[in-house]
């Protein structure tokens, strides 16, 4: 296996007095999908923001392909190869999707390789292509989300650090989001880091899983033994047999006690 293009030791962050995430430490492979898995309120955001500089670390070392970035200003990180798209889109809605695209090519001044970048973007979201000269704020959900993760991809990144794509989005767009970001990491060998609600579509799409408890790491794995894992399949996909829903019950009727 190769060596991680992304390492996180030990780090902790802050918001103001409170602790959002605690000692978090996990390898990124070149190549792979990570998911990130937890509850709301679990640091899994937080962890992101860390990662691509929007917040500084208290203490903790986050290393990326040999240097340490930990502290680094955000635009020296993007220009390092890490791309953030953050919940939510955020795309600049009265800016048209050509201008949208365009400013993820900031750490570009090579025409040719915009140009190039934005026809593939374009083979990916071929949507945005027709969509190309409409503002971005006028696009559906899910096209505003392709436009977020196509803006991303102009950068030329080596990983991607995605917040929860599928937020607010219908089960057949999320299907057809996860469909292509599968395609980028078989066909582009995209590194991505993927936050995600959505258990069960995420540990599909992944090679390997964290999940976070309270600003922790909790347990890791392969993807395809974390989807088969007992706690998983209770707290996260929904899945539970009836012995396992008994048990719950009688420990619950015991605490109650």
């Amino acid at each position: 296996m190769s060596d991680p293009i992304l390492t996180i030791r030990n780090v902790e962050s802050f918001y103001g007095p409170i602790m959002a995430i605690r000692g978090v430490s996990l390898d990124v492979i070149p190549g792979q999908i990570v998911s990130i898995l937890g509850a709301n309120g679990a640091g899994k955001t937080t962890l992101l923001k860390t990662i691509s500089g929007v917040m500084d670390p208290e203490k903790g070392k986050i290393t990326f392909d040999g240097d340490d970035i930990q502290g680094s200003e955000p635009h020296k990180i993007v220009l390092k190869g890490i791309v953030h798209v953050p919940e939510g889109r955020e795309v600049f809605p009265l800016l048209t999707v050509d201008e949208n695209l365009s400013l993820g090519a900031f750490t570009s001044n090579d025409k040719g390789q915009i140009d190039h970048d934005r026809d593939l973007v374009f083979s990916y979201f071929p949507i945005l292509k027709e969509r190309r000269t409409q503002e971005a704020g006028t696009l559906s959900g899910g096209q505003q989300q392709m436009l977020a993760i196509g803006r991303g991809l102009m950068a030329n990144p080596r990983i991607m650090l995605l917040d929860e794509p599928s937020l607010g989005l219908s089960p057949m767009l999320v299907q057809e989001i996860f469909d292509i970001l599968k395609r980028l990491n078989d066909e582009q060998n995209m590194t991505m880091m993927l936050v995600e609600q959505n258990a069960n579509a995420a540990l599909e799409l992944a090679h390997h899983g964290y999940v976070m408890e309270v600003g922790r790491i909790v347990m890791d794995d392969a993807a395809d033994v974390l989807i088969k894992t007992e706690d998983i399949q209770n707290f996260y996909l929904g899945i539970q047999d009836e012995g396992a829903r008994e048990n719950r019950r009688w420990k619950r009727k015991k605490t109650w006690r």
